[in-house]
């Protein structure tokens, strides 16, 4: 992936010296901030003037062990409501986003339709008293206001500090990190992954303990907003309150998320990766065939483009990923951290044939097993073939959406699949599975969402026959709120253990997984919690999975 400046920035130009013009009014330590920072999520917002261009800000409260974050006060037009975030990390740079919108829950955000000016500064120091780059951008209507910062010449596997600056306003602080270099020995990484996020499903309170975790990035796997018109039950409905089709909607929408002080918490606390999966568009789309009307099809493209165009405005994401007049956006991408780890991160939704058996839902069908069919496209598909044929990490991660292993979710005789997952593109499947026997990629590990609950299973080389090699092991986690509180195991839990050998753990609680990635093994923690249809729940690890440097297959511990 390139590192260059978009045209939403100037190149940053980098300060000689350290500036003395103290953000805060005494200097805290990295454990003071993260504390303030990731526990409560009680970020520091401008107010009186110091130094020679920002103003000073403080903590709204005292730290304090409670799970459910700080929401601090916020003056009446402040730019900054939709927080702060960074992802896409490299050795060398990441991008820092954020979006001016002083009514977020408006049309326009609050904004008048011409460009501002943003000012931004990152820092080796909470203090912001080594400051290492800085610049200004320009934030346009056509882009929401929003600003997709891409810094270059940092260090590598180093923590920066960030915030931004509107006019006299200065946004919250966030946390970042850069990648190893490609050729550094790395010892260890902690990474957390999650996904689906119904807002009116369920409080965020997975956040409020992920931000306690010592991460280094965090991968979220789609599912980010959800487009229907649900409006639940416990007081946190959708707004518009319909099922969202313009671009208006889509940006208010996307909005009324981010506004969530535990997400933006997580956000300002560590680098995220994002990728997208169907409710960020629709339910279940597939690909560019979603329907044989072509009229259809022509609305569908148009309601495409303006999800992907609101997408993009709202996630820390570099230049490829803006979508333009192909519509398409560029989610599949690789990063690297040293010699340990190499993440390959998937887009199984956009590039995908329409779904066989004509529905998403349980089947069975000869039209499953067509060699022509594809998960991922020609061209991304052959992209990752080389990136594992390439790769000389450790340990090769691949990032993605829908269920790989196949699944019969059928009891007794006969056999039934999801056509929404992998099972409805075996030929996909099965040319995956020979590139990594081929390429001799001895640990494979693959990390899923959207399914709403937690499984470890083993990839078998062949899955007619339990006894057959294993190639890796799928990690899927649950949701952060999507369905509800859920339940630990459930009927049709049992069934998927009764009927699939290779599965090992099914859980249907909310929450994340936790993995720590040494050279010797990848442990994975299934983080849980009791409900999150009310506030304050505690966490648990539910049960922890190792899988070890060249024996494929996960192992409980």
């Amino acid at each position: 992936m390139s590192n260059k400046n978009n045209d939403d920035g100037k190149k940053s130009s980098e300060h000689e010296q350290s500036r003395e013009q103290g953000w805060l009014s005494e200097s805290i330590d990295r454990k003071g901030f993260l504390k303030r920072t990731r526990r409560l999520g009680s970020f520091v917002i401008g107010g009186g003037i110091i130094g020679s261009l920002w103003p000073l800000a403080c903590s709204n409260s005292k730290a304090t062990n409670a799970p459910v974050p700080h929401t601090p006060s916020k003056t009446e037009g402040y730019p900054f409501q939709l927080g702060v975030a960074s992802g896409d990390p490299l050795p060398d740079g990441v991008v820092l986003w954020t979006r001016l919108a002083p009514e977020p829950l408006t049309i326009g955000g609050g904004m008048e339709s011409e460009p501002r000016e943003v000012q931004w500064e990152i820092a080796e120091d909470d203090s912001f008293n080594n400051i290492v780059k800085s610049g200004t951008a320009i934030a346009k209507s056509q882009w929401a206001h929003s600003v997709h910062i891409e810094v270059e010449g940092l260090q590598p596997n180093r923590e920066y500090y960030y915030r931004f600056k509107a006019g006299s306003e200065v946004s919250p602080v966030g946390r970042t990190k850069t990648t190893p270099a490609a050729n550094e020995m790395v010892s260890q990484l902690n990474f957390a992954f999650a996904s689906c996020q119904n807002y009116a499903s369920g409080y965020y309170t997975a956040y409020d303990h992920m931000i306690n975790e010592d991460l280094d990035v965090v991968f979220f796997l789609g599912d980010y907003i959800y487009e229907g018109d649900g409006q639940g039950h416990i007081g946190r409905g959708h707004i518009p309150k319909k099922t969202i089709h313009s671009l208006a909607d889509f940006r208010i929408r996307h909005a009324q998320y981010k506004s969530d002080p535990s997400l933006q918490a997580a956000h300002a606390a560590f680098p995220w990766v994002v990728t997208m999966d169907d409710h960020e568009v629709k339910n279940n789309w597939a690909g560019i065939n979603e329907s044989a009307d072509p009229q259809n099809e022509a609305a569908f493209q148009d309601l495409k483009a303006r999800a992907f165009k609101a997408y993009y405005e709202h996630m820390p994401l570099r230049m490829p990923a803006k979508p333009g007049a192909d519509i398409e956006t560029q989610l599949y991408r690789r990063f690297i951290y040293g010699n340990l780890a190499q993440f390959n991160v998937l887009d199984t939704r956009q590039f995908r044939t329409d779904f066989a058996c004509g529905t998403s839902h349980s089947a069975n069908c000869a039209e499953r097993l067509d060699p022509a069919r594809t998960m991922l496209g020609d061209e991304q598909e052959q992209w990752l073939f080389n990136e594992l044929q390439e790769s000389s990490a450790v340990w090769d991660i691949l990032p993605q959406q829908v269920f790989m292993g196949q699944m019969d979710r059928k009891e007794g005789p006969g056999e039934s699949y999801s056509m929404d997952k992998w099972d409805g593109y075996t030929a996909s499947r099965n040319r995956l599975f020979e590139a990594v026997k081929e390429h001799e990629v001895s640990n494979f590990v693959v990390l899923t969402g959207d399914i709403h609950r937690n499984f470890v299973s083993d990839l078998l080389e062949d899955f007619s026959d339990p006894q057959s090699p294993v190639l890796g092991t799928e990690l899927v986690g649950t949701s952060i709120s999507s369905a509800g509180d859920g339940a630990d195991i459930t009927a049709s839990g049992k069934k998927y253990l009764a009927e699939n050998p290779w599965i090992k753990f099914v859980n249907r609680q909310r929450g994340y997984v936790r993995c720590q990635v040494t050279p010797e093994q990848l442990k994975a923690d299934f983080r849980v919690m009791p409900y999150v249809e009310k506030k304050g729940a505690p966490i648990k690890t539910r049960a922890s999975f190792v899988v070890e440097n060249g024996t494929p297959g996960a192992k409980r511990v």
